[in-house]
């Protein structure tokens, strides 16, 4: 396959995993559409001659049109990268649920929206490839991360169902489970933990612990260019693994997860975050 002829739409290009598969992608000579909420934050990669594009994935109007102009330029994407997220802290008896539902909608219908949007144009031409960005805490759901860990375990089973389902139009679809690395995303999740004065939290005892939740995937994280560049290694073969896991405990995590019995890995969790304490 001759990556100078591809094309490749990235959400979430602002920062971090983003940036960094734009950058790489860019550099090994694909078509590049670097897309964010806030298309002044690519203003670098224009320069670079980076197609760069303004995309609010939860806004259907948006992502429609964003569609129709890149389908009308290269006939269909070779690679759609379902990048954009956030993270949504708290204990989950806690988080307000507007933000739980803004979790999902960012996270997992979102992801929906934009294949629904770009996947005809692949199913019309037999090829393509789907890349979902998952994470290896949608496999082992920790406390005070649940409303992420959730919608992520969401992204893998969809990535699951559009695997099979779009295997007869030639697509393949690639979840990509990446463990702690370096971005933006890891940390400012702190900054989205509720905190409502007028109502204290019942986990106030242990706050620290829950702001070192918040942290966690940023400790001695992979970095995130070296992220990228093995991730579109893989991306790039003829026949990439359905499932990618890269980066600091990408495989420790799920080793946890199916071999050891529930209630142990309970218990890990529950010390870990400090939560024996409160009882």
């Amino acid at each position: 396959m001759e990556s100078a002829r591809k094309t490749v739409l990235i959400t979430g290009c602002s920062t971090g995993i983003g940036r960094a598969l734009a950058l790489e992608c860019h550099k090994r000579g694909l078509h590049v559409f670097a897309t964010a909420r806030n298309a002044d934050t690519l203003a670098d990669f224009a320069a670079m001659g980076m197609t760069t594009l303004k995309l609010d994935v939860n806004d259907p109007e948006n992502v429609a049109s964003a569609a129709r102009r890149i389908n009308e330029e290269t006939g269909g994407l070779d690679m759609l990268v379902n990048n954009a997220g956030f993270i949504a802290m708290g204990p989950l008896v806690e988080i307000p649920l507007s933000r739980l539902r803004l979790q999902f909608e960012t996270n997992v219908v979102a992801v929906i929206a934009m294949i629904q949007a770009f996947a005809p144009a692949m199913m019309t031409n037999k090829k393509g490839c789907i890349v979902n960005i998952g994470s290896v805490s949608g496999i082992l759901p920790s406390p005070f991360a649940g409303a992420y860990c959730a919608s992520k375990t969401a992204v893998h089973s969809l990535s699951d169902a559009l695997r099979a389902e779009l295997s007869p139009f030639n697509i393949r679809v690639v979840t990509v489970q990446p463990g702690g690395i370096t971005s933006e995303l890891g940390n400012t999740a702190h900054k989205g933990i509720p905190r409502d004065e007028a109502k204290p939290s019942f986990y106030s005892a242990i706050a620290e612990a829950i702001e070192e939740r918040a942290l966690a995937s940023q400790m001695n994280a992979t970095p995130v260019a070296e992220f990228a560049e093995k991730l579109m290694s893989g991306l790039l073969n003829d026949n990439p693994a359905p499932v990618i896991r890269l980066g600091k405990q990408s495989f420790l995590l799920p080793f946890i997860r199916y071999a050891l019995p529930t209630r142990l890995r309970d218990r890990i969790l529950i010390r870990k975050f400090k939560l024996d304490t409160m009882a």
